[in-house]
């Protein structure tokens, strides 16, 4: 296999790894919320998505100001464990990016559509199965 394709699949191979870090350390923070806090409020998930965020700033600042981190550390703890632990903290990068370009309109745009249409498509998703059932 050439370089390329190796550096590919090793790509993959430690995102996968860092996911399934990430998704276990979600789930175990659930299971802590739902035990500590109870049902009644996603406790467990806000938490999750606060922590997930000041960790990927921190990470974002940490890559882009002192450069040294390779490609596979970024991605293990980036797209890996922090993608496993909460997509949340890659929303608020991507966000965070474009106010910070200067491209207000579009982070609005961005912010407000994510979360508007992905609320609607989580309620379609809910109507199409109930109608089918």
């Amino acid at each position: 296999m050439n370089f390329l394709g190796s550096n590919l699949v090793a790509g993959f191979a430690i995102v996968f790894l860092g996911g399934g870090i990430g998704a276990a350390t979600r789930h175990g923070f659930n299971l802590l919320g739902l035990r500590m806090m109870g049902p009644d409020f996603p406790y467990a998930t806000i938490f999750i998505n606060i922590t997930g965020s000041i960790v990927m700033g921190l990470c974002a600042a940490y890559f882009a100001f002192k450069g040294d981190a390779t490609q596979h550390l970024r991605l293990f703890m980036t797209t890996g464990i922090l993608g496993g632990y909460t997509t949340f903290s890659a929303f608020s990068l991507d966000a965070a990016l474009l106010y910070e370009r200067g491209q207000l309109g579009l982070a609005a745009f961005y912010v407000i559509g994510s979360v508007v249409i992905s609320i609607a498509g989580l309620f379609a998703g809910l109507a199409i199965v109930r109608n089918l059932t």
